[in-house]
């Protein structure tokens, strides 16, 4: 998937676990999982809201496009 997440970076910096973060948040530890290991199909931006709060960070800090290198591109091209 072309949107990366990096809240691992954040916790990081701020030094904090994926459980802390889940209870400051409101969300379940495994549902923070999803989201961190970029397994999320979407993102409520309530939670997204809550997140940059939390980790006193903008969005563009926890996600990221990447784009996708010129194979991908071209296996899709194929179909």
């Amino acid at each position: 998937m072309p949107i990366a997440v990096d809240i691992d970076v954040m916790l990081a910096r701020r030094k904090m676990s994926v459980g802390e973060l889940a209870d400051r948040v409101g969300i379940t530890p495994a549902n923070l999982a999803v989201l961190k290991n970029g397994r999320a199909k979407a993102v409520r931006f309530a939670t997204l809201a809550a997140l940059c709060e939390v980790l006193e960070c903008q969005p563009g800090d926890l996600l990221r496009w990447e784009a996708a290198d010129a194979e991908d591109a071209e296996d899709a091209a194929d179909g």
